[in-house]
């Protein structure tokens, strides 16, 4: 009876909670908040590297990983929220999307190891045998620490459906320009045995390019429908900026400096990391480099376990150039969260004529880039600091979202990831 009577509490808690984050139009995305919170990393078990979308009813799993900077364990728990295509609470109440009780505990936790910086490394690993989700869609995460509301770190991912066929297309042949700095994307939604009444009012085509969500277009209007076949072509809406090849910096060992780092000094309690000065590409022949596209891998090259024996160490990032006028410059990537806050935005320094930032980042394998914000605005631009390209390899995911009338939330029942210049 206890039991029961804590699961029906908790229950009225959360869906007190869900109420209030519907009427403020809560928006998710993956971050973590505090200084000691650390190296989020949210993507498909055994595949770090593909973005963080896992199948309906199939046997994969998301994997959550993230540090705290401490000598002792925090007992921590979460909640699972389910959402619209847009990231905010959808209409379903957590009896409808899971089975099992929406307040779990992180038991899965380990010490760092022979670290400079003592951590405690957590995991969650969604489908467990604690909770199944049912519906398809986007789903959020929720941290925090036990018998607390404050969320120490929120991570979203993606669950889908096979319902139709996803064909998508990267290309430099825009409806703006022909080998430019811009590209373009086509999309082909193939449904053969699944039932789209009203195309044109049912589907969400959303785009995101290299998983940041700043600049994600959202389109509703097809150019035409053959048969089964429901094309997004010649769309204005699904044009990006090209954008650049990813920066590339390797701190795996703490003996030799690694690619693109100039020196390591130690000053209690962490060593840093000096990068090698980086200079804006705007205006440059582009030239390819085969990068992650904006994501990272921990590594310290003599570890049994990366994530338990990697250090924290203090990286000084450097882009000289003269001050840009308008706006503020930010470290964009996985690394950062995609996200364009004070922990990402670059101080100017008048005396050395650059913009300076220090982060402190866990050993190994980083992409990174400079964007730059104008006053105004929540979206980035690499064209004063990194230049557009055409020929960028960029990473495109494409997710399809169905909500014929009457349905309360928006059902992912495909998704594609395709890839420019290749």
């Amino acid at each position: 009876m206890k039991k029961l009577f804590l699961h029906t509490l908790n229950v009225i808690i959360i869906v007190f909670i869900t109420n209030i984050t519907v009427v403020a139009q809560q928006t998710y995305h993956t971050r973590t908040n505090g200084f000691d919170w650390r190296t989020l990393q949210v993507y498909v078990e055994d595949n770090p590297l593909s973005p963080p979308i896992i199948t309906l009813g199939e046997a994969n799993r998301i994997v959550i990983s993230f540090d705290h900077l401490a000598e002792d364990v925090t007992y921590l728990q979460y909640r699972i929220v389910h959402c619209n295509a847009d990231w905010t609470p959808s209409g379903l109440s957590e009896l409808e999307y899971m089975e099992g009780i929406n307040l779990q505990d992180v038991n899965d936790y380990a010490y760092s190891s022979n670290t400079f910086a003592h951590y405690v490394n957590y995991r969650i690993t969604l489908p467990n045998d604690e909770v199944q989700l049912t519906h398809s869609g986007n789903y959020a995460v929720l941290i925090s620490p036990e018998y607390s509301d404050e969320i120490v770190a929120q991570a979203c991912f993606c669950v889908t459906e096979r319902k139709v066929h996803v064909t998508a297309n990267a290309t430099s042949r825009t409806d703006i320009g022909y080998n430019d700095t811009y590209q373009q994307i086509d999309v082909v939604v193939s449904h053969p045995f699944y039932t789209i009444q009203s195309p044109f009012n049912d589907l969400k085509i959303v785009v995101s390019q290299n998983g940041r969500y700043d600049n994600e277009v959202t389109t509703t209007r097809p150019l035409r429908i053959m048969d089964n076949d429901i094309i997004f072509e010649h769309n204005r809406e699904l044009i990006f900026a090209a954008g650049n090849e990813y920066r590339r910096f390797e701190m795996v060992s703490i003996t030799y400096p690694g690619m693109n780092i100039a020196q390591y000094e130690y000053y209690e309690p962490y060593y840093h990391a000096t990068l090698n000065t980086d200079y804006p590409r705007c205006g440059m022949n582009y030239l390819y480099d085969r990068t992650q596209n904006g994501r990272y891998v921990i590594r310290e090259s003599n570890a049994e376990d990366s994530d338990l024996e990697a250090d924290y160490i203090a990286v000084h990032f450097a882009l000289a150039s003269d001050p840009l006028a308008g706006g503020n410059v930010y470290i964009d990537g996985e690394l950062t969260n995609h996200t364009y806050d004070n922990q990402s935005m670059m101080q100017y320094n008048e005396q050395l004529q650059q913009y300076e930032k220090v982060l402190l980042l866990k050993q190994g394998s980083y992409n990174y880039m400079y964007t730059f914000v104008p006053d105004g605005s929540n979206i980035a631009t690499l064209a004063p600091t990194e230049g557009d390209y055409y020929e960028t390899v960029n990473e495109y995911v494409v997710k399809v979202y169905h909500r014929p009338p009457g349905a309360r939330y928006d059902r992912l029942i495909g998704t594609a990831v395709c890839y420019s210049g290749r």
